[in-house]
């Protein structure tokens, strides 16, 4: 501080301040104007911008604006300091706020299929973020440098289109820094192996458009990049890689499992021509997976075997799943469970019991 008093005083050493006259000067009216001496037009009158006091009367000398001054940059530097701390509480977040929907556009490594969009989950989504006003966790999106104001979804695709179709403002977080193609895809399908809601055809999917556009350019690099086991892109590519036909027999693609996509391939390898033969018998049925994968097999009576799941959480047992030979499922609930379990943990057990189910096929 004493170095910024010293610049300070320098720069006010031998200045003074013109006094305000007591009475309004008057002049004369028919005086002739005169000439300025060379040396007079050269001389400029040096004013010390006028402080801000607090209150009172500004000062009226050179040192007491200095000093004056000297309070507005202590002043000044402590709510700096304060701002510091403040924005020290939000290092290493985005900005997020309410967006027009129709401003963010898919990703092109979109992994969601348009029967998911169909679904009755998708409908509660869509029905909860609408009694809430807007979605409460927010999705993903980065910039597109080359439109500007406009944006590309990372994740949370679902959440997006909802929103859309409601016609409300979606919470979005924005990824500032620069984000590339491969980091892109690998956020995407992370987020979405966290929260388990994508289906083995979609990831699968996801995983071959990446392959065919050089995202990259091998498998091994594919389940190295995401942080995944080679089986388990191997397992997704098999369910992607199904012939649209037999994806077809299904009511949806949503339905075909890992298990199936595992059948049907072995089963091709014995006989392709017979399953595809019992492919267009099997079009547009409409049955369950269960029996639509026996009718692929054609296999032996009884292989559409029931199932049975049970529906517990936190090891607590709440009843069982029963999936009956033609895909029907049972839920049955002990009593206890009926009357005196918490909804939300019941909840929670009968979802993840579904969840099991669907995965088995």
């Amino acid at each position: 501080m004493s170095s910024t008093r010293k610049r300070l005083e320098a720069l006010t050493a031998n200045l003074s301040l013109p006094q305000a006259p007591a009475q309004p000067m008057e002049l004369p009216k028919a005086a002739p104007a005169e000439e300025p001496a060379p040396h007079a037009a050269a001389s400029v009158e040096t004013r010390f911008p006028p402080a801000v006091g607090g209150g009172g009367h500004a000062p009226r000398t050179g040192p007491g604006q200095m000093l004056a001054f000297r309070g507005q940059i202590q002043q000044v530097e402590g709510e700096m300091a304060t701002l510091r701390e403040k924005l020290r509480q939000y290092e290493g977040s985005l900005p997020t706020r309410k967006m027009d929907p129709a401003t963010i556009r898919p990703s092109r490594w979109a992994n969601r299929h348009e029967s998911s969009f169909k679904t009755s989950e998708f409908a509660g989504l869509k029905a909860d973020i609408e009694h809430a006003g807007g979605n409460v966790q927010p999705i993903l999106v980065r910039p597109l440098k080359e439109e500007p104001g406009q944006f590309e979804l990372v994740f949370g695709h679902r959440r997006h289109r909802a929103s859309l179709e409601l016609g409300m403002p979606v919470l979005a977080s924005i990824w500032v820094d620069e984000l590339g193609d491969s980091a892109l895809f690998a956020a995407m399908d992370r987020e979405n192996r966290e929260r388990a809601d994508l289906s083995p055809y979609e990831q699968g999917v996801m995983y071959q458009r990446a392959l065919e556009e050089q995202l990259f350019p091998t498998q091994r690099q594919l389940a190295e990049g995401l942080g995944v086991s080679h089986t388990w892109v191997r397992k997704a590519l098999m369910v992607a890689q199904l012939p649209s036909a037999v994806v077809e027999c299904f009511r949806t693609p949503l339905e075909i499992s890992f298990r199936h996509a595992e059948q049907l391939n072995a089963a091709m390898a014995l006989d392709r021509r017979g399953l595809l033969k019992r492919v267009e018998k099997l079009r547009g049925q409409s049955l369950s997976p269960a029996l639509t994968l026996a009718r692929l097999l054609d296999a032996p009576p009884g292989f559409e075997r029931s199932e049975r799941i049970e529906v517990q959480a936190d090891g607590q047992k709440f009843g069982t799943l029963v999936r009956s030979k033609a895909g029907e499922v049972t839920i049955t609930l002990t009593p206890s469970a009926a009357i005196g379990a918490p909804v939300d943990a019941l909840e929670s057990a009968i979802a993840d019991a579904i969840r099991r189910a669907r995965s088995l096929g």
